[in-house]
């Protein structure tokens, strides 16, 4: 018989739904795991007490007959910049150490709805800003096929908990890629959803609606059901998309029908190294850093490309649908929101040198000059969404990069140097967050590594969908794995 982590988390949900293991019993196997086996940097804090509590009651309710959601009884884990009601909640951050929270946000509200034990908190880059996980006075999280490599971020500890098998799907958060990051630099998952899909209840921290809860799993079926569990929105939010028509598992199981899928692997937020050799603007201090793309981000491209096409799907070449100028006006809301943090200022000297740079930005920016940044920013939204409407999906690669090495692109002696490495490393995340289109990192790909031990290193590709469109997605992604399925492999140490 396989272990229980060797299950996916729906077959695991189906035992418990009858009987065959509880919650309890689940519950126990994965906080044993994350004690014995986090060589990772998943956790920042595992939570037993609250676990088991929260299995016990998970327990009750199957037994009453009042189990709800797709994974009742599974457990799972809590990014560290959710709000958890009486767990420490320091947002990746030494400023916040101290910080308990007396109330949880939506997510986890609907994390624990659905019977879903929580084993601990995440780890995350301070105010889940950059595109790693290094978080001071914590273990770097790293990606489980070679340790000495990065997870990504900022949901680096959730992905790093899921691919080593701590937990059997998490949680995470997405600005400008931060779900979609680590689940290529793990061999996952990552699903964005639409904006509006998930409530931001009760902080609403990003007036721009760049970021949004998702999910990471190891399936597809997985990953849908984990944001079935979190879909919904509260009265009072300021969006929200369309209600689902139906259940996300069961679009998974769909087939999704000849669809037209635009392509482009032209970066989006900077140029190719070939045309524009790093320099400095000796006026702003700002670097520009070309993305280097390794061949086996294309090889990647290339082959999902030739199976969306073998699958009766038309792929078709278009042109970047977001221009330039989108880029600047991106960053002037990415530096306001980081500077919105709740840092009191005695604190402030606690923070990164890059969190401090950012701050320090985003407080340059004047109110009308945000305004008109909000709008230019929309308007380019509205713009590729325009361009794009004649497709059903697009595909780019999802990094520029294999995962690098940890501290590759941290720089604290030079922040705008930090800042312009993260976006040579993920130069087409953020298009989907400026148009709030549903996206989704599939590991599609695995490439040769003979010094790393495994002998391999994933290498994600991305679908972004229609606006809303999480159900056609879901179906197209089920379709891909089918048909080159992933779930087997096992990183080192499983």
């Amino acid at each position: 018989m396989a272990d229980l982590h060797d299950l996916t988390a729906l077959e695991q949900a189906a035992l418990v739904r009858t009987g065959e293991v509880s919650s309890a019993e689940l519950t126990e196997h994965y906080l044993d795991r994350a004690g014995r086996l986090d060589d990772v940097g998943a956790f920042v804090r595992v939570t037993p007490e609250v676990a088991r509590a929260q299995a016990r009651e998970a327990d009750r309710r199957r037994a009453a007959g009042e189990a709800t959601g797709p994974l009742h009884g599974v457990p799972t884990a809590v990014k560290d910049l959710n709000l958890t009601a009486g767990v420490p909640t320091a947002f990746g951050s030494p400023a916040f150490a101290d910080h308990v929270p007396e109330v949880s946000d939506a997510v986890v509200e609907a994390v624990e709805a659905a019977g879903m034990p929580m084993v601990g908190k995440t780890s995350t880059p301070e105010l889940g800003s950059p595109c790693y996980t290094e978080p001071e006075g914590q273990p770097a999280a790293v990606t489980p096929w070679d340790r000495s490599r990065m997870a990504g971020g900022s949901s680096g500890g959730a992905a790093a908990a899921t691919a080593a098998g701590l937990v059997p799907v998490a949680q995470g958060s997405d600005g400008g890629g931060s779900i979609r990051i680590p689940a290529s630099c793990c061999g996952l998952v990552g699903l964005k959803p639409s904006r509006g899909r998930i409530s931001g209840a009760p902080a609403y921290g990003d007036p721009v609606g760049l970021a949004t809860a998702g999910s990471i799993g190891r399936t597809v079926r997985d990953a849908a059901a984990l944001l079935e569990v979190m879909a919904g929105h509260r009265v009072g939010d300021p969006s929200w998309a369309p209600p689902l028509r139906g259940s996300l598992v069961g679009a998974c199981e769909r087939d999704p029908g000849r669809m037209r899928v635009a392509r482009f692997s032209t970066p989006v937020i900077t140029a190719l190294a070939t045309d524009s050799p790093d320099r400095r603007d000796p006026a702003t201090g700002d670097w520009q850093v070309g993305a280097t793309l390794d061949p086996e981000v294309l090889e990647a491209y290339e082959e999902a490309s030739a199976l969306l096409g073998g699958l009766g799907h038309e792929v078709v070449d278009v042109a970047v649908p977001l221009p330039p100028e989108a880029v600047v006006e991106f960053e002037t809301c990415w530096a306001v929101l980081t500077a919105l943090g709740p840092v009191p200022p005695e604190r402030e000297h606690l923070l990164r040198p890059l969190t401090r740079w950012l701050t320090a930005r985003g407080n340059a920016v004047s109110g009308p000059d945000l305004g008109r940044a909000i709008g230019a920013v929309r308007r380019h939204a509205a713009a590729a969404v325009r361009a794009l409407d004649a497709f059903d999906a697009v595909l780019t690669p999802t990094l520029a990069r294999l995962p690098l090495p940890v501290g590759a692109i941290r720089d604290d002696a030079d922040p705008a140097l930090d800042f312009a490495r993260q976006k040579a490393f993920t130069p087409w995340t953020s298009a989907w967050n400026v148009t709030g289109m549903p996206a989704i990192s599939l590991p599609l790909h695995w490439a040769d590594a003979p010094g790393s031990p495994a002998g391999v290193l994933p290498v994600g590709v991305m679908l972004a969908g229609r606006p809303a469109g999480e159900e056609a997605l879901l179906s197209l992604a089920a379709q891909l794995e089918a048909a080159r399925p992933w779930h087997d492999r096992r990183p080192p140490r499983w």
